[in-house]
């Protein structure tokens, strides 16, 4: 999981890059204005690409915060 952790970390950096990186593992949606929905597709397209799975974009409304989506990108790395 910590090798999850630290790409998506990188992930999140690529599309956030004014974020601190020791702040990324504590973001939410609803505590960072710049992740609109815009930020989110991008975001899932960076995920995509870093961990070479497809994201299902129904999703999205529960995938907020950077546990969630690590969380959910551990499970499809299991699959």
């Amino acid at each position: 999981m910590a090798d999850i952790q630290s790409r998506l970390i990188r992930c999140f950096s690529t599309v956030f890059p004014d974020l601190p990186l020791k702040i990324i593992p504590t973001v939410s949606q609803p505590g960072l204005i710049a992740w609109d929905s815009i930020a989110s597709i991008t975001l899932i397209n960076v995920i995509e690409e870093e961990f070479s799975i497809s994201m299902d974009f129904e999703l999205l409304p529960e995938l907020t915060s950077f546990d969630r989506m690590a969380s959910y990108v551990a499970t499809k790395m299991e699959e």
